[in-house]
């Protein structure tokens, strides 16, 4: 059974795709933007991709759908749970282009955009290759990647390796990034 508290050090953490499209493609329908982006809500049915994990019983560690507070927080959630740290990767961190420009001229994050067809799985290392190649099997998750890994430093926190090699604490969004859209 899929549970935060099972997070485990050198667990992978997997997204099934772009983070960030659903958030601003609201914002943008409601006007609230200020500019015209082309940007699609990545609303979906998780199914499919649930429906592959389903055979991993007690490997599927968690699942997670990233949608309240975005990534940043749904991570956040299982690291304090668990009692473990999350190390992600900026640089694979799945935000497409125009929601990327649209957080730059907002000053927002991509890791706190609602997102509501995108999933975040935590599976043990060796599940790994098998969890991406059963997502990207699936039409919702061919943006499959992997972003991070679970560590037993800086336990219930997660931090990125940013682009230019830095280290940056990623918080729990501690209010309302962004007006509820859902």
């Amino acid at each position: 059974m899929s549970r935060p508290e099972r997070a485990a050090p050198g667990d992978a953490v997997i997204l099934s795709g772009p983070i960030g499209c659903h958030g601003i493609s609201i914002m943008a329908a409601r006007g609230d933007l200020g500019f015209e982006v082309d940007i699609e809500s990545d609303t979906a049915a998780l199914w499919p991709i649930v429906e592959r994990l389903q055979g991993l019983g007690d490997e599927l560690h968690v699942m997670r759908d990233p949608t309240r507070g975005g990534v940043a927080s749904a991570l956040n959630e299982i690291a304090e749970a668990a009692g473990v740290g999350v190390a992600l990767d900026a640089g694979a961190l799945p935000v497409p282009a125009p929601v990327r420009a649209a957080c730059e001229m907002l000053g927002l994050d991509p890791l706190y955009v609602a997102n509501e067809g995108t999933m975040v799985a935590v599976v043990p290392e060796a599940r790994a290759g098998f969890v991406l190649d059963a997502m990207r099997s699936t039409s919702i998750g061919q943006g499959a990647v992997r972003i991070g890994t679970v560590v037993d430093r800086h336990p219930a926190r997660v931090v990125m390796r940013t682009d230019i090699g830095g280290t940056r604490i990623v918080d729990m969004l501690p209010g309302a990034q962004l007006p509820r859209i859902c």
